[in-house]
């Protein structure tokens, strides 16, 4: 077992977002998960991400807040607890379009499905 303290987690830039602190949980470290690593991301009032896709699916749990999240020119508000899974490819963009700030988890695998050495 890997017990990574909150207080241990490292800060991490997402390209092509904005208004965001994110913190890496676990993920990247030697005895960490071998499959995926997550993500802690506190989104500001009008911070977001995308409009972008990746090749590898990701999971979005927001814990606080809400967040709009916005597929094929369909928005969907997420709020505490609610969570989606965005498809490998499938373009998407995020919203904070409240005044509080939203804090999410997101679940990422690692490039190649394996964590590299």
């Amino acid at each position: 077992m890997l017990v990574k303290r909150f207080a241990e987690a490292q800060p991490y830039d997402a390209p092509n977002h904005r208004g965001v602190a994110g913190l890496r949980l676990q993920g990247f470290e030697d005895g960490g998960p071998e499959n995926q690593w997550i993500g802690y991301s506190q989104f500001l009032p009008g911070g977001g991400a995308g409009p972008d896709s990746t090749p590898f699916e990701k999971i979005y749990v927001v814990v606080e807040g809400e967040m709009t999240v916005i597929v094929d020119e369909r928005e969907t508000v997420l709020g505490p607890m609610d969570s989606c899974t965005i498809a490998p490819n499938e373009v998407r963009e995020i919203e904070n379009r409240s005044n509080d700030v939203c804090k999410m988890l997101v679940v990422i695998p690692y490039p190649g499905g394996k964590r590299q050495e």
